[in-house]
């Protein structure tokens, strides 16, 4: 496993959580005129052992951002459950929002969120929350962005008290909260937080059907006597995750690539039934060992999606920059290193018949994009991390890759790079992510969560199979 994590805040999967969150909320058992609100999906596991140990109401609570437009990771408001809608003024008049563009987004979005609501609850109402303790519960939490929108929107509903509960989030999410809750009640506070599924063995998507099936559940407490403590909902397929403590399903080995005369070390990994494989080209005094770029890997990995992680110079060569500097930032030097990498890739058998991609960090991203202008036709996809893609100069009016550039919102000289080097790409798909909150090395709770999140939908939508030239070409071409 790649990063630590306090041990003892560690969940086996979200019913051991909710049973653990019980337990620190024992006061409320018995209580009248309290409900427990689970938000879906992966809110409601842990919602239903919460209630069954407080003998409580069960149910959901629905909310559903409203996303600025040009930028739909940013939220301007939310909707939830029970008609409430709350807008951040501050936003809208910054990105320039209309009242139109407000209610017709509204719309949009109510009527997701009505479709969610009714395949979970059916034909039963929403439940009356006025005067009622409210216990909100997530599986956990890490910027809070989405529960503080489901907190806001839930004041609306005018309960007498808002419990937020959850297993696990970062202390300083949590301070951050509870000034807006009458009480803040988390297991546990790990010191190292990349995401929430590091704390647990099993973090299964959870479906809808497993949902609706807790909510009749917990309507039927004969049925739950019937069911006992077995799993709900159908057979579940565990995907890694992370932090997970499970064996990799597939092939991942160290390998030793040689190229222009130079031997570089990388770990290759090939998750079972891959069909793209992403490069990864790190940042400025970085190497394959990057805890960020291995935990962004592992994410990839996940989603089927095979990685090489590897050094861009040899130890000899790490230890002369070290004290002088003066080849991380040789971006044509770093690029001719990812061309034969590439090069190598694609004359293995193991990997010679994969779509090819790039992530690249800082200067990395500089020399992926460099390498992906040069190798048009094997490289699918490139995506930026905190890059540097100015430092790529006269190659990015050239790059016919889709790229992708992921920015912190804090890093404001990066930005303006990033800004100028996309409206210099050519590319027929390229776009710019701006993660709020975030610095340049994405140390805040979520945040690389976000960028591995994104990345990994990137790199699935572009690197799938497609007839390409023979590797020979490309060895011929790297040459």
């Amino acid at each position: 496993m790649f990063f630590e994590r306090d041990e003892e805040v560690f969940f086996q999967d979200r019913i051991e959580a909710g049973r653990k969150l019980a337990e620190k909320l024992s006061k409320y058992k018995n209580r009248n005129e309290l409900i427990v609100l689970g938000i879906p999906r992966g809110g409601v596991p842990v919602a239903f052992e919460v209630a069954k140990a407080l003998n409580a109401p069960l149910d959901v609570f629905v909310s559903r951002k409203l996303a600025v437009p040009w930028q739909e990771e940013l939220a301007f408001g939310a909707i939830a459950s029970g008609g409430a809608r709350v807008l951040d003024r501050e936003i809208i008049e910054g990105a320039g929002i209309s009242d139109q563009q407000i209610e017709e987004i509204t719309e949009k979005v109510q009527k997701e969120l009505k479709r969610r609501e009714n395949l979970y609850r059916g034909e039963r109402p929403s439940p009356k929350l006025e005067g009622q303790t409210v216990i909100l519960i997530d599986d956990g939490i890490a910027t809070g962005s989405s529960v503080r929108a489901a907190i806001q929107a839930l004041k609306q509903l005018k309960p007498a008290r808002i419990v937020v509960a959850v297993p696990v989030a970062p202390v300083t999410t949590c301070n951050r909260l509870r000034g807006e809750v009458d009480e803040l009640v988390c297991v546990g506070t790990p010191k190292y937080f990349y995401a929430i599924g590091q704390f647990y063995a099993d973090f299964s998507q959870v479906s809808d059907a497993e949902v609706t099936e807790l909510l009749q559940r917990a309507l039927k407490p004969e049925l739950q006597k019937a069911v006992g403590d077995d799993p709900p909902g159908p057979e579940r397929r565990s995907i890694m995750i992370p932090g997970r403590k499970q064996e990799f399903d597939g092939i991942r080995r160290e390998v030793s690539l040689e190229v222009d005369g130079a031997t570089l070390e990388g770990t290759l990994a090939l998750p079972s039934g891959a069909e793209g494989l992403v490069l990864f080209a790190h940042g400025s005094g970085s190497s394959r060992h990057s805890p960020r770029n291995r935990y962004v890997a592992e994410v990839l990995q996940s989603q089927r999606v095979g990685t090489l992680l590897f050094d861009l110079l040899t130890r000899k060569e790490e230890s002369i920059d070290q004290y002088t500097a003066e080849l991380r930032f040789d971006i044509p030097f770093l690029a001719k290193r990812l061309v034969g990498a590439t090069r190598w890739v694609l004359n293995s058998p193991d990997t010679n018949n994969l779509r090819l991609g790039y992530f690249g960090a800082s200067t990395g991203a500089a020399a992926a994009l460099l390498a992906a202008a040069e190798l048009p036709e094997y490289v699918s996809a490139v995506v930026s991390r905190g890059g540097r893609p100015d430092l790529a100069a006269e190659a990015l009016g050239i790059v016919q890759a889709p790229t992708l550039l992921i920015v912190g919102g804090d890093d404001v000289p990066v930005i303006k790079m990033n800004r100028e080097a996309l409206a210099k790409l050519q590319c027929p798909e390229k776009r710019l992510v701006i993660i709020p909150g975030a610095t340049h090395l994405f140390e805040e709770p979520g945040a690389l969560e976000e960028v591995a999140k994104i990345a990994a939908e990137w790199f699935v939508r572009y690197c799938k199979p497609a007839e390409r030239p023979e590797a020979e070409g490309a060895a011929t071409r790297a040459s």
